[in-house]
């Protein structure tokens, strides 16, 4: 009977661990929220993060196909593009092939801090990927974007970032690890990050328990504080391991509407 009940135990371990590497981290889910907002017409964001790309593969394929799926009118990533060796070229696959209407935009993680590339901002030019470091720019006319260098890793500066934003625009803050939130809040309406990766690997009925430095007490979904709203996205990637348990990679779609 003992024998028995070890090989059932294995057994699980081992199908939750191939689950994990194997399925679950290609296991894409499209999220969808409309929010209202001070905004003349519509505007559909796909919100990517943590993708930790290093050129297109399984993963990279089916995230093209839902965004080609969404057709959004803007895309927004909010740091951690890069995975290990620090590689910008073995972004370059994926960042060439995105593409919206207003645009993709994006601001750094904590992985663009470990190693500042100082030629970064000809990097996207290149790839016509809108750089925000501590400043803003309009996604249109009503709809500004302004963003923040990593608050954990990097130097924000959200006053600096703010500055000229319009004050009749409706703004959109993006920064990558949440914990800023609390800093944040009061100061844009809606505020997108993501760094947690929802926690990655996740078990039914135990608390998180391992959230990287910047978290604060944020985990995925929406928050809000202040006149503020925020959605932290569980990102694309992995990190450390590339396993996935419990806690799917996540395209976050957010329609505001007037």
């Amino acid at each position: 009977m003992r024998r028995f009940i070890l090989i059932i135990l294995t057994a699980a371990v081992l199908g939750a661990l191939a689950w994990g590497l194997f399925v679950e981290p290609y296991r894409i889910e499209v999220t969808h929220t409309y929010i209202e907002g001070q905004v003349a017409r519509p505007l559909k964001i796909a919100h990517l993060t943590d993708l930790h790309t290093a050129g297109i593969g399984r993963r990279e394929k089916r995230l093209l196909e839902l965004l080609d799926e969404e057709q959004p009118d803007v895309i927004i990533i909010t740091g951690d593009t890069l995975t290990s060796g620090f590689h910008y070229d073995r972004i370059k696959p994926l960042l060439s092939r995105l593409h919206a209407p207003l645009g993709v935009w994006l601001v750094r993680g904590n992985w663009e801090n470990y190693e500042v590339f100082r030629g970064e901002r000809a990097f996207y030019a290149q790839l016509h990927v809108h750089f925000l470091l501590n400043e803003a720019g309009p996604i249109r006319p009503d709809v500004w974007l302004a963003g923040l260098d990593d608050p954990t890793f990097g130097t924000p500066n959200l006053d600096e970032a703010l500055r000229e934003v319009p004050k009749n625009a409706y703004t959109i803050l993006a920064f990558h690890s949440p914990g800023f939130f609390d800093e944040a809040a009061g100061r844009a309406p809606l505020m997108l990050a993501g760094h947690t990766h929802g926690g990655q690997v996740r078990f039914p009925g135990i608390p998180v328990f391992w959230l990287p430095h910047g978290s604060g007490h944020y985990l995925e979904g929406w928050y809000e504080d202040n006149g503020s709203r925020m959605y932290v996205s569980r990102g694309i990637g992995t990190s450390a391991l590339p396993i996935r348990f419990l806690c799917r990679p996540e395209l976050a779609i957010i329609t505001i509407g007037p």
